[in-house]
């Protein structure tokens, strides 16, 4: 009894990773900032580990653990590049705080096209200074599996100000037919015409195989009115419908959830093993699903692609709010 109550404890930890990985391959950036927002200056210096805002000394917080979770432009198999470079970008990036004060996890979802500073890696995979790039060029340093995301770790941390990551999960788009097709595919009711994308997703109630889910979640080019809006209307309903059917399976067999966190291992590279997750569950097992968190910014096309520029004082805000205290 002991041991199905430990397993299903495990069950929820991979069960909120599970909900990331389908909000991280829906391809819209679910809360994305679209506001311009003029640049400013974070509010005041911040020095080593202890932060100041407003005369107040803020460090960072000790009862949370920090998971990195990305989602990579690559299918089939993840393998070595041979080199200290690979192809293969971070089309998401987020950032999961499990809290045990607030018994939740938190996401902040990080604009794959931020504009941030990132170790640049030379021949023989030796460090070779920094670049100023978008975010998702982070992975491309590195061996395409713990080498870059070990990079894209190093990356997201100093533009957090140097937040502890404790963790890395990182995995391709094959995942999400994955996961799709492990709870029995996914029920939903069809209201755009995916005609001319995907036709074998017809209107009406449809039971999605896996790549159908892929492009039922992804596409949003020639499907109806196009918008992000009705984009994340469809994303929702998959969502609904996919938790539903997860339930009945982690409610016939405890120990699901774990084997399909294995099921995804040659799609996935992590730092991350059931032992880990068992001590996950140690801490934040009875936990919830908290807040999803953007960075507001600027979109700006650059000379082949666009660019989204942080806002400054959001960032600050966040990292303060989601990754700091107040000292005592």
């Amino acid at each position: 009894m002991r041991r199905e109550k430990q397993l299903w404890k495990v069950a929820i930890i991979v069960a909120i990773l599970i909900l990331v990985l389908v909000l991280i391959y829906s391809g819209l950036q679910i809360l994305e900032s679209t506001v311009l927002l003029p640049k400013v200056d974070v509010p005041e210096e911040s020095t080593g580990k202890t932060i100041y805002r407003d005369d107040v000394a803020y460090f960072p917080r000790q009862d949370i653990t920090v998971i990195l979770l990305s989602g990579v432009d690559t299918v089939g198999p993840m393998e070595d590049s041979g080199s200290y470079n690979n192809p293969a970008q971070a089309d998401s990036v987020n950032l999961l705080i499990f809290d045990k004060t607030a018994n939740d996890v938190d996401i902040i979802t990080l604009n794959r096209d931020s504009m941030v500073e990132m170790p640049v890696l030379g021949l023989g995979g030796k460090p070779a200074g920094t670049r100023v790039a978008q975010l998702a060029l982070a992975h491309t340093y590195g061996n395409g599996l713990e080498q870059s995301s070990r990079n894209l770790v190093s990356t997201v941390s100093d533009l957090m100000y140097g937040v502890h990551i404790d963790h890395y999960v990182t995995l391709n788009m094959d995942a999400i037919a994955i996961l799709n097709d492990a709870v029995g595919g996914v029920t939903v009711e069809v209201t755009e015409d995916f005609s001319d994308v995907d036709p074998t997703i017809p209107m009406g109630k449809v039971r999605l195989t896996g790549k159908q889910a892929v492009s039922y979640i992804r596409i949003r080019r020639d499907v109806d009115d196009q918008l992000n809006l009705s984009r994340m209307e469809r994303h929702e309903k998959y969502m609904d419908a996919f938790f539903k059917q997860l339930k009945e399976k982690l409610g016939e067999d405890s120990s699901f959830a774990v084997s399909l966190f294995q099921d995804l291992g040659d799609h996935m590279v992590t730092d991350c093993d059931v032992t880990t997750l068992s001590n996950l569950v140690k801490k934040y097992g009875d936990g919830e699903l908290g807040q999803i968190l953007s960075i507001k910014g600027e979109n700006v096309l650059g000379e082949k692609y666009y660019e989204y520029y942080l806002d400054e004082d959001d960032l600050d805000r966040v990292i303060v709010d989601h990754l700091y205290e107040p000292k005592k």
